[in-house]
């Protein structure tokens, strides 16, 4: 059987809403390529969260839907719930999900959280979001949130892919922020795009770690290297990417905060399939 049509067919046949869920409508889809799409939901009037968090979400397919962790991609103020998300064949979940259209129905919990947010960090010059892939997520959240540009002078969005085909949504979304009529005047000048692949030639080739120890980031972006005094960073990727970078930047001196003990870097641990 067709997966949609199976993820259709379980809502039809009355799967109840669990307790403390949200049903939510889907109301756009986009396909990038054939591991990458985003989508949007309905909001619900009583939802709050803060830019950077993820939440769990699943399909009416099943009497125990299976959830995983997304991050919110849209900012705060946002009138629908964005998500960007891979794709993957035999995933519990993204198998049924990639193939969603619009009308479709998405279950959500109602608690968000999750550490890369503004609250967790101490205020600085510079801030540094590191990402791969979907990691790019709840950047696309805060760099559309005004007070990430209270915060810092400077936002610098790192995004490394294994092709270029996968940077598609990161540069359009950028481009949307120049001309977003809430924070497009305070990202001029200030939100700045740094983007790199690994198996294909590009303007800029390699992991953004490697990048970083030879210090082409810096060069290419003209700013000196990281230091705890002005910079700040957010990391979200792959757990392999999420330990390099966290090393490195203990290495620059910098120290790992959270909620409730801002300082001058956060880790995201939430994953998709």
């Amino acid at each position: 059987m067709d997966e949609r049509v199976a993820t259709v067919q379980g809502e039809a046949s009355g799967f109840p809403v669990p307790q403390g869920v949200f049903a939510e409508t889907v109301t756009s889809v986009q396909h990038y390529t054939d591991r990458l799409f985003k989508f949007r939901i309905t909001r619900p009037a009583s939802f709050r969260f803060r830019s950077g968090e993820f939440v769990m979400i699943g399909l009416p397919n099943a009497a125990k839907p299976v959830y995983r962790a997304y991050s919110i991609a849209s900012p705060s103020w946002d009138e629908e719930i964005e998500f960007f998300s891979i794709k993957v064949e035999d995933g519990p979940l993204t198998e049924h999900l990639q193939r969603i259209e619009v009308g479709d129905t998405i279950l959500m919990r109602r608690k968000p959280t999750g550490t890369l947010v503004n609250d967790a960090l101490l205020p600085g010059k510079r801030v540094y979001m590191f990402s791969t892939g979907t990691g790019i997520a709840p950047f696309a959240s805060l760099i559309r949130d005004p007070e990430t540009y209270e915060k810092f002078d400077e936002v610098i969005l790192t995004q490394t892919c294994r092709e270029a085909a996968e940077l598609t949504y990161g540069k359009e979304l950028v481009a949307q922020v120049m001309d977003d009529p809430l924070v497009g005047e305070l990202a001029q000048g200030r939100l700045r795009h740094y983007c790199s692949v690994t198996r294909e030639a590009y303007a800029c080739t390699g992991r953004i770690t490697d990048l970083m120890v030879s210090g082409q980031l810096f060069s290419d972006l003209g700013v000196p290297p990281i230091t705890p005094e002005t910079d700040r960073g957010m990391i979200c990727g792959s757990m392999a990417m999420l330990r390099d970078t966290k090393a490195l930047l203990e290495g620059f001196g910098l120290v790992e905060g959270a909620n409730n003990k801002p300082a001058t870097f956060v880790v995201e641990r939430a994953f998709v399939d």
